[in-house]
């Protein structure tokens, strides 16, 4: 009778235990799925720059080869696109960031009139759907008679990179403590040296943070850049646009390399914030 009570016991505590364990790790579970869901496609598509595909669709593995990783440009335009996207992605993280960060700055700062306003309009991009404000860019250079290409790219990808840097540099600015310039203001420091000093360091990580965002969003960006590139092709388009006569093996090169620069490029941010300071 003792034992039979024991062993019921013993078989009640297995499924409390398991139960247990995974309340405790519910979480980390969960984290790790997301991720696999997230990091699978760039997987695939890292497995399928080395496919050497049977005609011109790169959709069904054939073997092993590296001849798209030997010969990335020998898809005629691809490296053109890429190179472009890159100079837009450039200079409109350049445009946003400047531009953002002076906007976030005096929205933080300062009291004006309009100021609620200037906010809620600054939000606008992020809530807008992307077809709606590509359509009305688009209208806007029709009617002031801009011809479409390089310049109308660009300035259609500050606009929409702008509320993403305002947004990241004006939370940061916020959340500093005040005294910290007003000690350095105590010790004789102008306000260009207070602001270089001492300002500029503590919101760095938030203008850092908005032109990384700016400079994915507007290399990624596909929407907006179809409806106000004109005849300029940039990568996505290309990409877009190869897909309906057969992806080449050398899109699956090019975007498993910017895949391999970006974990690299969080790996040396995460290894630098872990360096110990200098006392």
């Amino acid at each position: 009778m003792a034992a039979s009570d024991t062993t019921a016991t013993t078989a009640g505590r297995a499924p409390n235990r398991g139960l247990r364990w995974l309340r405790r790790n519910l979480i980390t579970i969960a984290g790790l799925c997301t991720l696999a869901y997230l990091v699978l496609p760039n997987l695939v598509v890292m497995v399928f720059s080395f496919n050497k595909p049977n005609g011109r669709f790169n959709y069904q593995w054939q073997r092993f080869s590296t001849d798209g990783w030997t010969d990335p440009c020998g898809v005629a335009d691809l490296c053109g696109s890429l190179g472009l996207s890159l100079q837009i992605a450039v200079w409109a993280t350049l445009g946003a960031t400047v531009l953002g960060t002076m906007i976030a700055f005096a929205l933080a700062r300062y009291r004006f009139r309009a100021r609620s306003g200037v906010n809620t309009l600054i939000f606008l991009p992020m809530a807008m759907p992307e077809v709606v404000m590509a359509a009305s860019l688009a209208t806007l250079f029709l009617n002031m008679g801009i011809a479409f290409g390089f310049w109308t790219i660009l300035i259609a990808h500050i606009m929409f990179c702008l509320s993403f840097v305002v947004t990241a540099v004006k939370a940061r600015v916020m959340s500093m403590d005040p005294r910290l310039e007003q000690a350095a203001q105590d010790l004789y420091a102008s306000p260009a040296q207070t602001f270089l000093r001492v300002t500029l360091p503590i919101a760095a990580p938030g203008i850092a943070a908005g032109a990384l965002l700016s400079f994915a969003l507007s290399f990624d960006d596909f929407i907006i850049t179809n409806f106000n590139a004109g005849s300029t092709v940039t990568f996505p388009m290309f990409v877009w646009g190869s897909a309906q006569r057969g992806t080449p093996v050398q899109i699956n090169v090019i975007g498993t390399a910017m895949f391999l620069v970006a974990v690299l490029c969080v790996v040396v941010g995460q290894l630098a914030g872990k360096r110990p300071k200098r006392s």
